[in-house]
């Protein structure tokens, strides 16, 4: 595409000539390396092999990684400089990278180069912002633009709550679910024990069922095995493992559930986009400061919930969230919602 576009044609303009706007759009892409880009871009299968055999050799992954995407790019998700030559302006909109502080030098050196040459950048979170500003780089704070979700996509998602899979589950619970979302991270046997037991106080007092669903199957995401683990372990909880990874399925069955519980940022903010409860989770271990979820709820707020748990804390914590008032998690979405209009806006108008 860059070649062909730099060719001349006599006066007619190619489509691929036309100098279009690029705008990256949320995300925790500062700080994805071109390791862990190529291998989810990988079968799962293949992805294990691939782990188990360059993990432990970062030269021989990243010269695969290499081939793999056909770029050196270090930050391969932030667009390589020179890949079009059409490109007219350059929008990083509400991106994170709460890590980046941690990262390698050279990678942090790569962020700041590309987000410097960048027409226009928004960050997400307090944290990002503040590291990118010790770095030189100025940026604005917007919300994930996934807040628009009920907005935008309430009917269609209404509409898919009444078909196949989504349908049953919600005329076959019906004091209503809990959503219940976790990563990979959270699949050695004891946290599914422990995240079992809080599940089962949860769903005897509120007289709740349990669906479990994945946010995405990538590998690094949500591990299919874990789920029918966890799902064996609630004997006593009606338990619903939901197949589907449609994304308007997903919105569907997190819109039309009691509350959601995950690891998953954008869960959240879908469940808050509809005014629902919702709790994050910390894995074992995680301190709070690395978690997106903590990091998203300093800057944009929680309705008076905490924003994340660990998994011993979750059944106090979602006590927490169901207290508080639809009208105060209105309020939020509401005020989400417009931030994130207010944000397009001025990227817009400049």
């Amino acid at each position: 595409m860059a070649a062909i576009g730099s060719t001349p044609w006599r006066g007619w303009q190619p489509p691929w000539a036309t100098a279009v706007d690029v705008i990256h759009v949320g995300g925790e892409t500062l700080t994805c390396s071109l390791w862990e880009a190529a291998v989810m871009l990988q079968p799962p299968g293949q992805a294990r092999a691939v782990e188990a055999l360059l993990d432990a050799r970062p030269h021989e992954r990243t010269v695969w990684a290499q081939a793999q995407l056909g770029i050196r790019d270090l930050v391969p998700y932030l667009l390589p400089a020179g890949i079009f030559a059409n490109v007219r302006r350059v929008i990083v909109h509400a991106v994170g990278g709460i890590e980046l502080g941690s990262v390698e030098p050279a990678m942090r050196a790569e962020v700041v180069a590309k987000l410097g040459a960048a027409t226009s950048v928004g960050v997400r979170d307090h944290q990002t912002r503040a590291m990118l500003a010790e770095n030189g780089i100025a940026c604005r704070l917007e919300p994930d633009p996934a807040v628009l979700v009920a907005e935008l996509f309430g009917p269609c998602i209404r509409r898919r709550a009444r078909q196949g899979e989504c349908a049953r589950i919600v005329s076959g619970f019906s004091g209503g679910y809990l959503a219940v979302q976790f990563s990979a991270d959270f699949g050695d046997d004891d946290t599914l024990s422990q995240l079992a037991a809080q599940l089962e106080r949860i769903a005897r007092a509120r007289a709740l069922g349990v669906v479990l669903f994945r946010a995405g199957a990538a590998p690094w995401h949500d591990d299919l095995a874990c789920y029918q683990r966890l799902a064996a372990r609630l004997r006593g909880t009606p338990v619903v493992l939901f197949d589907s990874l449609n994304l308007w399925d997903i919105c569907a069955l997190i819109a039309h559930s009691r509350g959601f519980v995950g690891s998953s940022l954008h869960g959240g903010i879908v469940a808050g986009a509809f005014f629902l409860p919702r709790l994050g989770l910390l894995r074992p271990a995680q301190p709070p400061g690395t978690s997106k979820q903590v990091a998203f709820a300093a800057a944009w707020g929680a309705a008076g919930a905490p924003a994340a748990v660990t998994v011993q804390d979750l059944a106090a914590g979602l006590d927490e969230a169901m207290a508080t008032q639809t009208a105060q998690r209105r309020e939020l979405a509401w005020e989400w919602a417009k931030a994130c209009r207010t944000a397009f806006q001025l990227v817009q108008e400049n």
